[in-house]
């Protein structure tokens, strides 16, 4: 089983990281709110400041308006998840509380893209050295 790594990106990364999704394939956002789980899967929206939140402009689909201020930093999720390796970037508050998740997508197949997991890892070790 993978581990979970406790390193973290700061928070100013948290709008060039959303960027860098917006050109990535598909990939899974998880949101945690009230006891429920809210996912959504596909590309995910480009976006831009405005109004003092990141707002998702997709046009269809996952839309919505981030408040990149209530981010604290974001961490490196790694884990088996139901026999399949998995990676998540995990944007959390001050209490370091989840406020969402993006998980790397996979192809039809099943199997991670390559090219996002090649970032996440590099980033990832990038900030266990740092």
């Amino acid at each position: 089983m993978l581990e979970q790594t406790q390193k973290k990106m700061p928070a100013e990364q948290a709008m060039p990281l959303l960027q860098m999704f917006s050109q990535w394939e598909n990939t899974t956002t998880i949101i945690l709110h009230g006891g429920s789980v809210f996912e959504f899967k596909g590309v995910f929206p480009p976006g831009e400041m405005a109004h003092g939140f990141y707002n998702l402009k997709a046009g269809t689909g996952f839309e919505g308006h981030l408040n990149l201020a209530k981010v604290a930093a974001i961490s490196f999720q790694s884990k088996d998840h139901r026999g399949q390796e998995s990676h998540a970037f995990v944007f959390e508050n001050k209490d370091g509380e989840c406020v969402f998740k993006v998980f790397l997508g996979r192809d039809a197949a099943g199997v991670l893209h390559a090219e996002q997991k090649t970032a996440y890892l590099d980033m990832k070790q990038q900030y266990q050295q740092g």
